[in-house]
């Protein structure tokens, strides 16, 4: 069984860094596309970025690009999410997902972890 656990959330102020990190178990995580997705409180989950299988390749929504970093441990079978410059509309939970597929979309990834949360504050 896949499992997904992320780590690193917690209340930071604006302008500041914080890096989330998801570890992966019960699955080839060398094999699986990964992603981030993010929801705040009464919206969508919404896509934040994805790096492909061998990590050369990362995709980012508008309004993380050139914030937030994608990167992979496939030795440690830990997928990374580098978010710099935060802003209080960075506030949400934070999820990160298991696929086959390289893309932006939720149906993309069969696996989930349970989220992680991210409290930026002014």
């Amino acid at each position: 069984q896949v499992q997904l656990v992320e780590s690193g959330g917690g209340l930071v102020q604006t302008g500041t860094s914080l890096r989330l990190s998801c570890a992966v178990s019960g699955g080839r995580f060398s094999a699986y596309v990964m992603g981030w997705f993010r929801q705040a409180p009464g919206e969508e989950r919404q896509f934040v970025g994805a790096i492909s299988v061998g990590g050369d390749r990362t995709l980012y929504d508008d309004a993380v690009k050139g914030r937030f970093i994608i990167s992979r441990d496939n030795a440690r079978s830990t997928v990374y999410l580098q978010m710099n410059r935060v802003t209080v509309e960075d506030t949400a939970a934070y999820y990160c997902a298991a696929g086959a597929r390289f893309g932006p979309t939720a149906d993309l990834y069969g696996y989930w972890g349970q989220g992680t949360q991210v409290t930026v504050s002014s």
